[in-house]
């Protein structure tokens, strides 16, 4: 609906080059930034909402167990949004002080694995491949949240971005609740609306700029590598992706880089940099950025080698 009342305005109203990469550009940075935005401030005020009946301490302690890295991946794995998209939920997750690997499990599994795009692949690359690449993405969040949990790096959350939930409201009334949740969501997005703008705008020209066949001639033992930095600029909602990776895969392309190219789109936009930017300090960016490439090379390789088995 919102996609057809934005082509209505620029191509209806304004009668704008439909065929313009600029303007596809402009539909793209307008879809977009609405719908991040909204999202953010539904999700962020209901996440809130609930979190007022949550009490903190069981929460931190239940998600401090053995197993909360997985969890919280598969957590992530059962959510419906890309990179920008699965940031309000991490917000909230900061603000209700769970702790920060469980945190990160949930970020890094969100946007590469999610239902829609399960279905996308199980019809484009069958079962066993599907399968594969869910693993690797739950598998790739919960060390990557063990890592950094191990690390400590608690210290690196921008201070203006978490409440304190040792001092929880106590609330009377479901319509405090109510306006603690919008409060909340309001306060974030007031700290949060020109990262989102920009990262989304960048997205943009590169969704509609970067050539294709740049992608196409990624070939040699250092494709994997190449296929992520390359992966890395390319912002697109994940439904693109898949089809673009089976192009690739039948094109030639080995099942690993195509795999680790899609990871890459999902999981290390620049947009979600950007914003991430505004909620952590750069030590931290650059260790969670690090360790999820790494993470993504690795399992690109592991594909390859493991092509013949499916």
């Amino acid at each position: 609906m919102l996609q057809e009342i934005i082509n209505y305005i620029l191509y209806g109203l304004f009668n704008l080059n439909r065929s313009s990469k600029l303007i596809e550009s402009l539909n793209f940075f307008i879809y977009d930034s609405i719908k991040i935005i909204v999202m953010l401030l539904l999700l962020v005020s209901i996440l809130g909402f609930i979190r007022s009946y949550l009490p903190i301490a069981k929460l931190k302690k239940y998600l401090s167990k053995k197993h909360s890295y997985f969890l919280a991946s598969i957590f992530g794995a059962l959510t419906p949004f890309c990179s920008c998209s699965s940031l309000p939920i991490f917000i909230s997750f900061i603000n209700a002080g769970v702790p920060i690997g469980p945190t990160f499990s949930f970020l890094v599994t969100s946007p590469i694995v999610n239902e829609y795009l399960v279905v996308l692949m199980l019809g484009f690359f069958g079962w066993k491949i599907t399968v594969a690449y869910v693993l690797a993405g739950i598998l790739i969040g919960v060390i990557s949240g063990m890592i950094l949990n191990r690390l400590n790096v608690e210290k690196y959350i921008i201070r203006d971005i978490k409440s304190n939930v040792d001092s929880q409201e106590k609330f009377k009334t479901i319509k405090s609740r109510i306006f603690f949740g919008i409060s909340e969501s309001l306060q974030i997005l007031k700290k949060l609306w020109y990262w989102i703008l920009f990262g989304v705008g960048l997205g943009a020209l590169i969704h509609n700029f970067v050539p294709q066949n740049l992608v196409e001639s990624i070939k040699g033992p250092f494709a994997v590598p190449l296929a992520v930095l390359i992966g890395v600029p390319i912002y697109g909602s994940c439904s693109a992706i898949v089809p673009i990776a089976l192009a690739l895969f039948q094109k030639g392309l080995a099942l690993g880089t195509a795999l680790s190219f899609m990871m890459a789109v999902s999981a290390l936009s620049l947009p979600q940099l950007i914003i991430l930017r505004r909620t952590m300090k750069i030590e931290l960016l650059g260790l969670f950025y690090g360790f999820v490439t790494l993470s993504i090379i690795i399992v690109g390789y592991l594909l390859n080698f493991l092509q013949g088995i499916f």
